[in-house]
């Protein structure tokens, strides 16, 4: 998992903050890339407009929030599972919403797995430490792109 790249796609700082915080503490030393809007993600995994793009051959996983700018993580994930290329990037959707419907239509999309985020502070931590864990225990086999 060394050359595993971690999108953080994610509008609030703090809850980036804490994912970041409890990766690192579950071990994850990986390079986090943190984008605050829906456009920007897709710009960079579409390597297109100004700023950072995504590098050919680089193995990537995404933690993506529902509820963000301009574009939200519904289209963005929609948008990835239509590209022959995106469609292998794991996403792990990670966000407040516990609609079981919004669940359902994130798995018709196409979304490797659905966290929901807890509003307890504590509980949060907890569940982004965990999944740090998961990520560097279960060496996930991800894809180049």
């Amino acid at each position: 998992m060394d050359d595993l790249v971690i999108i953080v796609a994610e509008d609030d700082a703090g809850h980036f903050e804490l994912v970041r915080k409890n990766l690192w503490l579950s071990c994850i030393d990986n390079d986090i890339l943190h984008f605050t809007d829906g456009q920007q993600i897709l710009d960079f995994l579409f390597q297109r407009g100004p700023g950072q793009h995504r590098l050919d051959g680089q193995n990537y996983i995404i933690l993506l929030d529902i509820r963000m700018p301009k574009v939200d993580g519904r289209e963005v994930l929609r948008c990835i599972r239509n590209d022959s290329k995106l469609k292998k990037i794991p996403v792990i959707m990670l966000t407040t919403t516990d609609d079981s419907k919004e669940i359902d239509l994130c798995y018709d999309l196409g979304c490797s797995f659905y966290m929901v985020k807890p509003v307890d502070y504590s509980s949060f931590m907890e569940a982004v430490e965990n999944l740090g864990k998961f990520l560097s225990l279960n060496h996930l086999k991800v894809p180049k792109v």
